[in-house]
């Protein structure tokens, strides 16, 4: 009976994702691991054998650094399995977490790692739009205003697209680095869309930080569907303004390379083209008291 309980229960591991966290842990007694290597491939056989098993294991990222901090916030040795099972759980409520559904460690890491940067962009982007706060004019919150105007957008954009698989990326540029949001949006034989809620809260966010700031960014958008090239098309933000790329600009920006400005062949099978209407009350001018 033990057995057939412990398929009921779900599992978390903390995973080191690289070499400089792993040597951070070995000064800890009780970490057991002198190989990089070898701790991988141990992850590796235990993530196996409980999915071998039928049990559901989550996989969340361990960061020394923190897990330090939350021994001594916590008052907990961190020398301890223990200790260090509390902090995995702690962190995969509230931390970047994916499920192991028995893909290769190498092609988990990268997955874990993306989760990390989503979230955090989305935490950062969060804060920024957060801290903008009320019009000094007209009392409006500056950050919900142009959430619900990004939101109002995408909704826009999804609607308007052709059927099949889009992949939408929203770039804002500003200090110290450029934020970048990714969303997949697959279109339902009804043209409903269906999306991941988490990449859609983290893509308006950081559009919406793109509107209120107005901040330089873009939006492109990759359609593909069956027996059809697919299709590319974008926006530009510009001084808080939405406005679609024509054809001919689409092109350039994919058929000229970033650093040196040089032409590169398009894609075959491409179609660059203009974007959809999105409707006169698609793009309202943004607050400018």
């Amino acid at each position: 009976m033990r057995r057939v309980l412990r398929r009921e229960v779900a599992g978390i591991i903390g995973l080191l994702t690289d070499e400089r966290d792993f040597r951070a842990m070995g000064h800890y007694r009780t970490f057991g691991f002198a190989d990089f290597a070898t701790y991988l491939q141990s992850v590796e056989d235990l993530l196996s054998s409980r999915a071998s098993q039928g049990a559901h294991t989550m996989v969340t990222l361990f960061d020394p650094q923190e897990y330090a901090d939350f021994c001594t916030d916590t008052g907990l040795d961190p020398d301890t399995p223990s200790s260090r099972a509390r902090f995995t759980a702690e962190v995969a409520t509230t931390g970047p977490a994916v499920p192991y559904d028995g893909q290769p460690l190498a092609d988990l890491i990268p997955a874990l790692v993306d989760e990390a940067v989503r979230r955090a962009t989305w935490g950062y982007a969060s804060a920024l739009l957060a801290r903008l706060g009320a019009c000094t004019s007209c009392g409006e919150d500056i950050g919900r205003t142009a959430f619900t105007r990004a939101s109002g957008l995408l909704a826009r954009i999804l609607d308007t697209a052709p059927t099949g698989r889009r992949h939408l990326v929203c770039s804002v540029s500003g200090a110290p680095e450029t934020l970048v949001a990714v969303l997949h949006a697959d279109a339902d034989p009804d043209g409903t869309s269906q999306l991941d809620e988490a990449e859609a809260l983290e893509f308006t966010t950081v559009l919406a930080l793109g509107l209120a700031t107005q901040s330089p960014g873009g939006l492109v958008m990759r359609t593909t569907a069956p027996s059809a090239p697919d299709r590319v098309c974008g926006w530009r933000l510009r001084a808080g303004a939405f406005e679609p790329l024509t054809a001919g600009e689409v092109f350039d920006a994919y058929c000229t390379d970033a650093d040196s400005g040089d032409l590169v062949s398009p894609e075959s099978g491409v179609d660059y083209c203009a974007p959809p209407d999105l409707g006169p009350d698609a793009t309202p001018s943004a607050h400018r008291h």
